[in-house]
């Protein structure tokens, strides 16, 4: 194998597929990139972890098509160290890889692109084409509620179904059992009959980094075990998480009477202030209730007393709840315009959060005992 490369581009295309690549492997190949020159003047990069595959395909001056897999941390931190605008020689024989770009020559150990493992999409019969925003604004509001607990690996995940809620929709839904964050968007086309799907964790990080240079649609391929993502030179497959999300509608509360009108953004601002004493453990933040005035408190055995006034509009009997700052101020930051709604029942049941009643997304949170 035999390719020219600007450095630029190469490392554009490193950087995407090598993030895939765990950084301590039992398997030596799963640590390479699988490099494939082709007659037609492209650059094929591809990286996988077993689960997950991200493929990239750039042009290049090929001298002598082949392939070859060589280290992909290594090979990425060569091309980020390159001068800039410089054209990169790769040349792959005998069982080494030499790159040479203007006085700089590194000879690398490669493995044979046989046994490099591809993952077999199958049949992947539902298709449908999502504007890259709308991908985005999916990712941006739910990811944070996504459950780090290995145990209950089926919260591991952002849910995705569809529903006709008198209109045909996509939501999109991530649980931890403290939060839920959803979001609902219009069903696309060719998206009707899909399957229940869990994407994973990592792939949603690998697919929401790959979104920023994505003007555009996106088009995405799924089965009920794998899903694909083709974002314009790059194309991203995964497993998905085999497992049944649990019927997350029954703790969407419906009857919560108490209005809480807030500035979401100096209300956040107020939450961290007094959340700075809160103790590690519990990040526990209280607020009490009176009309068009909420009181924010924090009480630490080990660092004393805090309290803050913020202003809003309430007119319900008063009373107190209690919420662990932290996940509160991680629905604060999702909302994007200058009043949030906070739809509340009693100091024990769970809270609804959102912008508006014709938002898109909306946030459950579950109160703590203060």
């Amino acid at each position: 194998m035999k390719a020219t490369i600007e450095r630029a581009t190469l490392l554009k295309s490193l950087s995407h597929v090598q993030s895939v690549v765990e950084r301590r492997n039992t398997i030596p190949i799963l640590s390479n990139v699988l490099l494939e020159a082709t007659e037609d003047g492209t650059l094929k990069l591809m990286a996988t972890d077993l689960d997950l595959q991200i493929v990239e395909v750039v042009a290049a001056a090929i001298d002598q098509p082949g392939a070859i897999t060589v280290s992909a941390h290594t090979l990425f931190d060569i091309a980020r160290k390159l001068p800039e605008g410089s054209q990169v020689q790769l040349s792959a024989a005998d069982g080494k890889m030499l790159v040479v770009a203007g006085r700089a020559r590194f000879n690398l150990q490669t493995l044979p692109k046989d046994d490099f493992p591809m993952i077999a999409e199958g049949d992947l019969p539902t298709k449908f084409e999502l504007p890259a925003e709308t991908l985005k604004q999916i990712i941006d509001k739910t990811r944070f509620a996504i459950s780090t607990e290995e145990t209950r690996y089926y919260l591991n995940g952002i849910f995705l179904h569809v529903q006709d809620d008198g209109q045909p929709v996509l939501k999109a839904a991530a649980t931890d059992g403290h939060r839920l964050a959803r979001v609902t968007v219009a069903r696309p086309d060719g998206a009707e009959g899909m399957p229940d799907i869990i994407i994973p964790r990592k792939c949603v990080g690998e697919l929401r980094k790959l979104l920023d240079e994505v003007d555009g649609s996106v088009e995405v391929s799924l089965s009920s075990t794998k899903v694909r993502f083709g974002l314009g030179t790059a194309i991203l497959t995964s497993k998905l998480i085999d497992g049944t999300f649990p019927d997350y509608s029954r703790v969407i509360p419906t009857g919560n009477d108490k209005l809480l009108k807030l500035d979401p953004k100096a209300f956040m601002q107020g939450v961290d202030r007094v959340a700075t004493i809160a103790s590690e453990k519990t990040r526990a933040v209280k607020m009490a209730l009176e009309r068009d005035k909420i009181t924010l408190s924090v009480t630490s055995p080990e660092n004393g007393t805090a309290a803050e006034e913020v202003s809003g509009e309430y007119t319900s009997p008063g009373f107190e709840i209690g919420f662990n700052a932290r996940y509160l101020m991680d629905i604060l930051g999702q909302i994007d315009g200058d009043t949030v709604e906070v739809h509340l029942a009693d100091a024990a049941a769970p809270t609804l959060i959102r912008e508006n009643d014709k938002a898109a997304a909306l946030y459950v949170l579950m109160p703590m005992r203060v």
